[in-house]
Protein backbone atom coordinates (compact mmCIF):
# COMPACT_ATOMS: atom_id res chain seq x y z
CA UNK A 1 0.00 0.00 0.00
CA UNK A 2 2.43 2.24 0.71
CA UNK A 3 4.64 1.99 -2.03
CA UNK A 4 2.14 1.87 -4.48
CA UNK A 5 0.73 5.40 -2.78
CA UNK A 6 4.65 6.38 -3.17
CA UNK A 7 5.32 5.67 -6.74
CA UNK A 8 1.48 7.55 -7.43
CA UNK A 9 2.85 10.52 -5.70
CA UNK A 10 6.26 10.55 -7.27
CA UNK A 11 5.16 9.55 -11.08
CA UNK A 12 2.18 11.91 -11.26
CA UNK A 13 3.68 15.14 -9.67
CA UNK A 14 1.12 14.98 -6.78
CA UNK A 15 3.77 14.86 -4.40
CA UNK A 16 5.92 17.87 -5.94
CA UNK A 17 2.36 19.81 -5.95
CA UNK A 18 1.69 18.86 -2.65
CA UNK A 19 5.16 20.07 -1.33
CA UNK A 20 5.67 22.83 -2.33
CA UNK A 21 1.82 24.08 -1.57
CA UNK A 22 3.07 23.11 2.06
CA UNK A 23 6.32 24.80 1.76
CA UNK A 24 4.61 28.21 0.21
CA UNK A 25 2.38 27.89 3.29
CA UNK A 26 4.90 27.48 6.07
CA UNK A 27 6.66 30.39 4.79
CA UNK A 28 3.45 32.83 4.65
CA UNK A 29 2.84 31.67 7.88
CA UNK A 30 6.52 32.67 8.84
CA UNK A 31 5.85 35.77 7.49
CA UNK A 32 2.66 36.25 9.34
CA UNK A 33 5.31 35.90 12.67
CA UNK A 34 6.47 39.60 12.19
CA UNK A 35 3.19 41.11 10.39
CA UNK A 36 0.85 39.40 13.56
CA UNK A 37 2.42 41.62 16.33
CA UNK A 38 2.01 44.60 14.28
CA UNK A 39 -1.38 44.38 12.57
CA UNK A 40 -2.55 43.58 16.27
CA UNK A 41 -0.87 47.13 17.27
CA UNK A 42 -2.64 49.01 15.13
CA UNK A 43 -5.92 47.74 14.97
CA UNK A 44 -5.66 48.19 18.82
CA UNK A 45 -4.29 51.28 18.57
CA UNK A 46 -6.69 52.55 16.12
CA UNK A 47 -9.62 50.78 18.69
CA UNK A 48 -8.05 52.96 21.62
CA UNK A 49 -7.75 56.44 19.72
CA UNK A 50 -11.60 55.57 19.04
CA UNK A 51 -12.64 54.93 22.72
CA UNK A 52 -10.71 57.88 23.32
CA UNK A 53 -8.68 56.69 26.46
CA UNK A 54 -6.01 58.56 28.29
CA UNK A 55 -3.89 55.31 28.70
CA UNK A 56 -2.81 54.70 24.80
CA UNK A 57 -1.63 50.51 24.87
CA UNK A 58 2.46 50.31 23.85
CA UNK A 59 4.15 48.03 22.92
CA UNK A 60 3.32 45.02 20.22
CA UNK A 61 1.91 42.37 21.53
CA UNK A 62 4.44 39.36 20.42
CA UNK A 63 1.48 36.72 21.86
CA UNK A 64 -0.17 36.86 18.60
CA UNK A 65 2.73 35.71 17.09
CA UNK A 66 2.90 32.38 18.11
CA UNK A 67 0.72 30.77 16.58
CA UNK A 68 1.53 31.88 13.82
CA UNK A 69 5.12 30.19 14.45
CA UNK A 70 3.62 26.85 15.69
CA UNK A 71 1.66 26.46 11.94
CA UNK A 72 5.05 27.58 10.22
CA UNK A 73 7.28 25.60 11.89
CA UNK A 74 4.55 22.33 11.51
CA UNK A 75 3.69 22.93 7.97
CA UNK A 76 7.16 23.49 7.18
CA UNK A 77 8.08 20.06 9.39
CA UNK A 78 5.25 18.12 7.49
CA UNK A 79 6.82 19.13 3.96
CA UNK A 80 10.06 17.84 4.81
CA UNK A 81 9.15 15.09 5.71
CA UNK A 82 7.02 14.22 2.82
CA UNK A 83 10.38 15.65 0.77
CA UNK A 84 12.43 12.79 2.75
CA UNK A 85 10.06 10.31 2.02
CA UNK A 86 8.97 10.90 -1.46
CA UNK A 87 12.38 11.89 -2.97
CA UNK A 88 15.41 11.19 -1.11
CA UNK A 89 15.11 7.25 -1.56
CA UNK A 90 14.62 6.79 -5.29
CA UNK A 91 12.03 4.29 -6.51
CA UNK A 92 12.39 0.80 -6.53
CA UNK A 93 11.65 -0.18 -10.51
CA UNK A 94 8.73 -1.76 -11.22
CA UNK A 95 8.95 -5.45 -12.45
CA UNK A 96 7.68 -6.12 -15.92
CA UNK A 97 6.44 -8.95 -17.25
CA UNK A 98 7.38 -10.38 -20.73
CA UNK A 99 3.89 -10.32 -22.95
CA UNK A 100 3.60 -13.62 -25.06
CA UNK A 101 3.90 -12.79 -28.74
CA UNK A 102 0.52 -14.95 -30.50
CA UNK A 103 1.62 -17.31 -32.73
CA UNK A 104 0.79 -17.03 -36.16
CA UNK A 105 -0.74 -19.56 -38.47
CA UNK A 106 2.14 -21.23 -40.63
Amino acid sequence: MGNRLKRALVENYVGTIGIGWLMAQGVLHFANIFTAPLSSWVVRHEFIFAEQHAQPATGLPFTTALPELARSICLLLISYLLLRWLYFKPLEPQPTVPVAQPSSPA
